[in-house]
């Protein structure tokens, strides 16, 4: 199996762990779970801020999900390992611990 083969693989199964992380933090309620906001001070609150935790999750997991499809991508067209901004080789340490990297160290400081 080849380097690439090895990192299309871990890709792949790391996409496939973050869309079910994904699916089972916007699941609906369970049946009989009240999600109300008062009109009180503190009515509601504990929901409020724990929404905007879960979506803020989400948007996370759905931006890692949009990496790991890019950097499929570029194993597809021959591009894995190069910058998308500058061109240059991305180094094989920051590749080795983020495989969906699609920017060299540099660029992605800038950015």
């Amino acid at each position: 199996m080849s380097r690439l083969d090895a990192v299309r693989i871990a890709l792949l199964e790391r996409r496939a762990d973050l869309e079910a992380a994904l699916r089972r933090l916007v699941a609906p309620p369970a049946e009989g779970a009240a999600v109300s906001f008062g009109k009180r001070i503190g009515d509601g609150t504990t929901e409020a801020v724990e929404r905007l935790g879960t979506t803020a999750a989400a948007r996370s997991l759905t931006d890692s999900i949009t990496d790991i499809d890019r950097a499929l991508a570029k194993i597809d067209g021959g591009t894995y390992g190069l910058c998308d901004d500058c061109g240059v080789a991305i180094g094989a340490d920051r590749l080795e611990a983020l495989p969906a990297a699609s920017r060299c160290v540099d660029c992605a400081r800038r950015a």
